[in-house]
């Protein structure tokens, strides 16, 4: 591929561009403005020039992949693209929303892809032009280290579609699995109904919040307890996903924990909020109950 674009410049959006970059690939990294998509580079750039201080990377290297990133405010550009990302909310009717508008300028030849979590990638290719060259790619966040990326065929996904973005993801330097086309793919179909559980099993009173991260850590050996990866996920996008979850399959296994939407109601949304199950106001994250 010669030209990528990634529509959403927010944490996704950034990061699958700044990979993208590395690779040598030239990126469109769109968002609803210009100023928007050039704050996303100028992040990216700070985070680069952090890594060429701890001697990661050279400043050369650093500044080539910066230079890769074009920012751009409107859809007309992304016809230039091979493939075109959209890494937006996981809110299906925005995604929809972004299909059709890149639809408009998706080249005869180029690839359609949403980084979505857990949407089911057949219902969201009834609004893309050639059902086709639409798959889904879901990279993990933080991207930049993050090795895994999962590969989601719709029903009508050709098989050329699947080899071209797979081949993409590996000059990434990613590892991709490839899942069939079920909510929730394979990692969040696990992981999200765990940290739904979590919410139950705090708001049943059974543990505190600090007792059944440090249960997860030490008891299952995972390196962040559940409720400090339902903050650093999000809490709106745990929840986005439990209810796509819930919602495709029917079944009440995955009804949203009450615990859990009501944090979400509160605004409560984790570290990009600064509170979530944990208060991030101080210099140590601390307990909220």
């Amino acid at each position: 591929m010669n030209k990528v674009a990634v529509i959403g410049a927010g944490q996704m959006g950034s990061g699958i561009a700044q990979v993208v970059a590395q690779a040598g690939i030239p990126v469109l990294l769109s968002d609803v403005s210009i100023d928007l998509a050039t704050n996303a580079r100028d992040r990216i750039a700070k985070g680069l020039a952090r890594l060429v201080q701890k001697e990661k990377i050279t400043a050369d290297d650093a500044a080539a992949t910066v230079a890769r990133i074009t920012p751009v405010g409107d859809y007309a550009p992304l016809g230039e693209a091979d493939l075109i990302i959209e890494a937006a909310t996981e809110r299906e009717e925005i995604k929809q929303r972004i299909f059709a508008a890149a639809g408009e300028v998706l080249a005869p030849h180029a690839i359609l892809a949403s980084n979505t979590s857990s949407i089911p990638i057949t219902r969201m290719a009834a609004g893309v032009p050639d059902p086709a060259r639409f798959i889904g790619v879901h990279f993990f966040n933080p991207v930049p280290l993050m090795k895994l990326v999962e590969l989601i065929p719709g029903l009508a996904t050709a098989p050329a579609t699947i080899a071209a973005v797979r081949t993409l993801a590996e000059r990434l330097g990613k590892e991709v699995v490839l899942s069939q086309d079920e909510p929730g793919f394979i990692v969040n179909r696990i992981l999200v109904p765990m940290l739904n559980e979590a919410a139950f099993v705090l708001g049943s009173g059974t543990a505190s919040i600090a007792d059944i991260d440090k249960g997860v850590k030490l008891g299952l050996n995972h390196p962040m307890g559940s409720f400090e990866l339902a903050d650093f996920i999000g809490l709106d996008t745990c929840l986005e996903i439990i209810r796509v979850i819930f919602a495709t399959t029917g079944d009440s296994k995955y009804r949203p924990a009450p615990l859990l939407v009501k944090y979400v109601e509160a605004g409560w949304l984790g570290r990009k909020s600064g509170r979530g199950f944990y208060d991030y106001a101080g210099d140590v994250p601390v307990p909220t109950r």
